[in-house]
């Protein structure tokens, strides 16, 4: 009865300390669209514009445009991209494709989502979404996990008649990810994110022209790719349990210590 109930305890003990842990692997909270989201879209991986995640993006382009947003990914993260294009009055059959790329300009494959659709004769607007892999702290280097950095989101239409093409859109992104945590922890992590290339402000020049820039996503925005994660809580817990069951398996099994054949003292 001791023995079942140094164990109770200890398993209550551990539960209170995992439960910080469970947390972290909730869903974080989206942030708030400010109103600063970009209302133009790049034509080029260079000329992507920058959002973060949570905000909703506009643009408007015509039929025929390659539209380019760009977005942050951290370690643990789920990213999940939304596309909705609103299509003319009067159209033919259209069929839009949502791609998403990471830093290296590697296309991602992804988990669900419907990336690729097609839009009936005289449908109002079209939606795509991609929920990619979960982003890792590290990788092979012939391998095309997702991993910390810049992605790029291109929007575009790859099948329409000819009547159609250079016809008014709008486009609407959103961005947003689910923390996943230690679950999808590496022992590793990158020296750098993914942060390449040359990406457009939002704000614009005194001129009204648009500046190009070294992408803003970097060090400073927090990137949290390390050795910690929440997998270290459960690895030791994983211990503790293994020595109190070593421990317990010992005290039923030593037996009173009384040699054999000598009956117990009265």
């Amino acid at each position: 009865m001791r023995i079942t109930r140094v164990l109770g305890a200890t398993l209550l003990a551990l539960g209170l300390a995992a439960g910080p842990a469970a947390a972290d692997s909730s869903p974080s909270p989206s942030a708030s669209d400010d109103g600063k989201a970009p209302t133009q879209a790049g034509t080029s991986f260079r000329t992507a514009a920058e959002i973060e995640q949570g905000q909703r993006a506009t643009a408007s382009g015509s039929t025929g445009d390659y539209l380019y947003w760009s977005f942050p990914a951290d370690t643990g993260q789920r990213p999940t991209v939304e596309a909705t294009v609103k299509l003319p009055d009067t159209h033919g059959s259209q069929t839009w494709q949502l791609d998403v790329y990471d830093g290296l300009r590697r296309r991602q494959s992804c988990q669900y989502g419907a990336t690729t659709r097609t839009a009936a004769q005289g449908a109002s607007s079209v939606e795509l979404a991609c929920v990619l892999r979960t982003v890792r702290g590290w990788s092979e280097p012939w391998a095309d996990d997702p991993l910390p950095g810049t992605y790029y989101v291109r929007l575009t239409v790859v099948d329409l008649g000819a009547s159609d093409l250079g016809q008014p859109v709008g486009a609407e992104v959103r961005v947003g990810s689910k923390d996943i945590g230690g679950a999808a922890a590496v022992d590793g992590s990158l020296g750098k994110p993914l942060v390449p290339g040359i990406a457009v402000k939002a704000d614009a020049d005194e001129d009204g022209s648009k500046t190009a820039v070294l992408s803003s996503f970097g060090s400073d925005d927090g990137w949290s790719s390390g050795w910690w994660s929440d997998r270290w809580v459960w690895t030791a817990i994983g211990g503790a349990l293994a020595a109190l069951a070593g421990i317990g398996g010992y005290a039923l099994t030593r037996g009173s210590g009384r040699p054999a054949g000598v009956p117990p003292q009265a």
